[in-house]
């Protein structure tokens, strides 16, 4: 019993059908709050194109766009299965989020710091670890020293990095995540994963997570509507799993046949040669070795 009572819902249903209601809003802020390293507040739920939640859209992309108590945007995007220019979408992604919330005749002051967190459920890219992290820094070529801006806030001038005006990414690979679930952000990350909450979990948002994502609080229809999504997400995976194999298999025997292929005509290259050269040894003529062996008469030359 205790084993159905703990099994939570997977993190990007969570993001589509609960978290945007502001009695969820702190299972978000907790993750917010653990990923980005300070205390996030929310305060609005934003449009944004992965809001869809149509029939063609259950193993794509989910995501949602927040506004903290700062104004600043948050865009947490999970990706199932791989995109070919998927860091190209994150970019124009970030960069349509800046424009759309400033208004023509605002001055440039108003641009909002971003945030762009993606969940993603294959591999991107070659690296070893499961987090990785994306800041503008601006560094001396000859001294090395980090730039500061200077720029007036509430009356006061103050010194600036870079970073804290410039998007941050986050890109959670949690494929590669095999660690044991010390810390919150591992914790999460473990959720994210294997779908397990510790009981003991101190981890801000996965203590609410526990109360609120739990599979069997959900009615009959939530429940079927949520089985046919995770239905949908592995039959997508297996096919394209599936195609990745057979084109594999498909690649390994081209290769094998060319390799063959080109090892024959190789091989018979060298015979050649060889039968060619013990005939010009021999003093026979170059016409006759022409038509013994298929070689042109500057190849037989050649071998004198």
């Amino acid at each position: 019993m205790t084993a159905l009572k703990d099994r939570y819902i997977r993190f990007d249903w969570a993001i589509k059908r609960l978290l945007r209601q502001k009695a969820n809003f702190d299972v978000l802020e907790g993750f917010l709050t653990v990923f980005i390293g300070e205390k996030v507040k929310i305060v609005d739920i934003l449009e944004s194109e992965g809001n869809q939640q149509a029939q063609d859209d259950k193993f794509n992309r989910v995501d949602i766009k927040a506004k903290n108590s700062k104004g600043e945007i948050i865009i947490v995007e999970i990706q199932n299965t791989s995109e070919l220019y998927y860091l190209e979408r994150i970019l124009y992604g970030v960069a349509k989020a800046i424009t759309e919330h400033i208004n023509l005749g605002n001055t440039y002051q108003e641009v909002k710091k971003v945030y762009s967190i993606s969940i993603l459920y294959f591999d991107l890219g070659q690296g070893a670890d499961y987090l990785y992290v994306g800041q503008n820094d601006f560094v001396g070529v000859h001294t090395k020293d980090h730039l500061k801006i200077s720029r007036k806030e509430e009356g006061a001038i103050v010194q600036r990095f870079p970073s804290e005006i410039f998007p941050t990414y986050y890109l959670v690979r949690v494929n590669n995540f095999n660690e044991v679930a010390k810390s919150p952000l591992e914790e999460w990350i473990k959720y994210l994963k294997d779908g397990v909450i510790s009981a003991e979990t101190t981890a801000p948002g996965l203590r609410e997570a526990r109360q609120k994502l739990q599979y069997y609080s959900m009615d009959d229809a939530e429940r079927h509507a949520y089985d046919e999504h995770i239905n949908a997400v592995m039959i997508q995976n297996d096919v394209l799993g599936n195609a990745r194999q057979e084109g594999l298999e498909e690649g390994l025997a081209k290769g094998l046949a060319k390799g063959l292929e080109e090892g024959l005509a190789k091989g018979r290259d060298e015979r050649s040669f060889e039968i060619a050269k013990n005939l010009l040894d021999m003093g026979v003529a170059i016409d006759k070795i022409m038509n013994a062996t298929g070689l042109d008469e500057e190849q037989i030359r050649s071998l004198r």
